[in-house]
């Protein structure tokens, strides 16, 4: 297992991606992929445009100039709504510019528009055949679809095992985020028993931490009910990484742990935002260093 992070949390912290990833001595990292196929730059502010197969060969030579590792693409594709073709075609071509960086999977998100007013059976055909169309047409590669239990419909165990299950393909699986259950209202305890159920599933991973107060952490609550008040650093909060990381470790898995701490958004300057990404990594490696 190695250390990543997402391209945003360094865009809003550091000067450039380069940079910040010089200075947090971390080499991989998760970038965006917009719905018009750009993604950030390292070495300067802005985006540029993967068109085509040279655009994305050129963009990795740049980032593999700069000592960058891309471990996958943040995805986002509403399968509920548009052209089912054209979602599949979508989902197809990021798996193609995923495969030329040398990324191993794209992350997809979970959420639909329409998921509160879908049924169940419905909602798990969209996403099935939806991401089971992108694998038919990229059966010649490995890139993998990594699902994150992400929003209302995601956070629910049950969907994510009838896709994978009615998919049935070892290139798709979760992107498991450590943080989002217990974000949707779950007990701490069933929060690890969920994710250990999921964790023979994990492609590629989100790490974040929630600090509630003592009385409420066994409670169910309203889906993410009080977040931005509760939403902390990695090292202070109620999920044990190192628990859920040992999870994933016994179930085979030897991808990455992705820093999303989103409790950035309370920091006042960049300054502080750094120090926070500081002690996240050095939190990280230490729980890999100690399990693997």
């Amino acid at each position: 297992m190695y250390v990543s992070i997402r391209d945003c949390l360094l865009a809003e912290t550091f000067p450039t991606l380069a940079e910040g990833l010089r200075e947090l001595d971390v080499e991989s990292v998760e970038i965006e992929l917009t719905r018009d196929f750009k993604v950030a730059a390292f070495d300067a502010k802005g985006r540029v445009r993967l068109a085509t197969d040279e655009d994305a060969e050129a963009y990795g030579r740049q980032l593999r100039a700069l000592g960058v590792h891309p471990c996958s693409f943040l995805t986002a594709r509403d399968f509920s709504v548009g052209e089912p073709g054209d979602n599949v075609a979508w989902v197809a071509r990021a798996m193609e510019l995923a495969a030329i960086l040398g990324m191993t999977n794209i992350r997809i998100d979970s959420a639909m528009s329409r998921e509160r007013e879908l049924d169940f059976e419905t909602r798990v055909n969209l996403f099935a055949a939806g991401l089971g169309g992108a694998l038919a047409r990229t059966g010649g590669l490995t890139v993998a679809l990594a699902i994150e239990n992400h929003g209302f419909q995601g956070n629910n165990l049950a969907f994510l095992l009838n896709v994978f299950h009615r998919v049935g393909s070892n290139r798709i699986g979760a992107t498991l985020d450590t943080g989002n259950f217990y974000w949707r209202g779950y007990p701490l305890s069933e929060v690890y028993g969920i994710l250990r159920l999921l964790a023979p599933y994990a492609k590629h991973t989100h790490l974040k931490n929630i600090r509630y107060p003592e009385e409420v952490r066994e409670t169910v609550r309203e889906a993410g009910w009080e977040y931005g008040k509760y939403v902390c650093p990695l090292d202070e909060g109620d999920i044990d990484h190192e628990r859920v990381v040992g999870m994933l470790r016994d179930a085979g898995y030897e991808g990455d742990l992705c820093i999303e701490d989103e409790s950035l958004g309370k920091c006042a300057t960049p300054e502080e935002r750094a120090a926070v990404l500081h002690r996240d990594v050095a939190h990280v490696r230490a729980i890999r260093d100690r399990l693997t």
